[in-house]
């Protein structure tokens, strides 16, 4: 079983818990949303997080394919300048990219729709980048 995700990337993004960041990043998108509807649960589940992350780490490394593109780069890019779509640049989506730079990330859907499929988006050039 290969490291494709971080516990400490788990634990930074938990700060922020209360928006899911960490269950997106860890491939939780349902539970992801309704953290972030909910501000975590109303904070409980947010807490009951900080025991969760080892295990939804050990999840995470066994369903996703490591490779060239580092799910923790891409998460950071992500959380932190999905708008300017520098995230798509890393994973080599120069076009949507640019047009994430030039909108504000199609408007923040398109980051939204990101952290739902990033995990997946990595894990498909990570197949690609080993096939060729």
């Amino acid at each position: 079983m290969q490291d494709t995700h971080s516990k400490v990337i788990g634990y930074l993004l938990w700060i922020f818990g209360f928006t899911g960041a960490h269950r997106f990043y860890y491939g939780k998108p349902v539970t992801g949303t309704i953290w972030f509807l909910t501000l975590g649960l109303f904070g409980i589940g947010w807490l009951i997080d900080l025991f969760l992350i080892p295990s939804m780490d050990r999840e995470a490394d066994m369903r996703f394919r490591a490779g060239d593109v580092d799910y923790n780069i891409a998460w950071l890019l992500l959380t932190f300048l999905g708008f300017l779509g520098v995230h798509r640049m890393y994973m080599g989506k120069w076009i949507t990219g640019i047009l994430y730079l030039c909108t504000f990330g199609f408007f923040l859907i398109g980051i939204l729709v990101d952290f739902w499929t990033l995990n997946d988006q990595v894990s498909v050039e990570n197949s690609q980048k080993n096939r060729a």
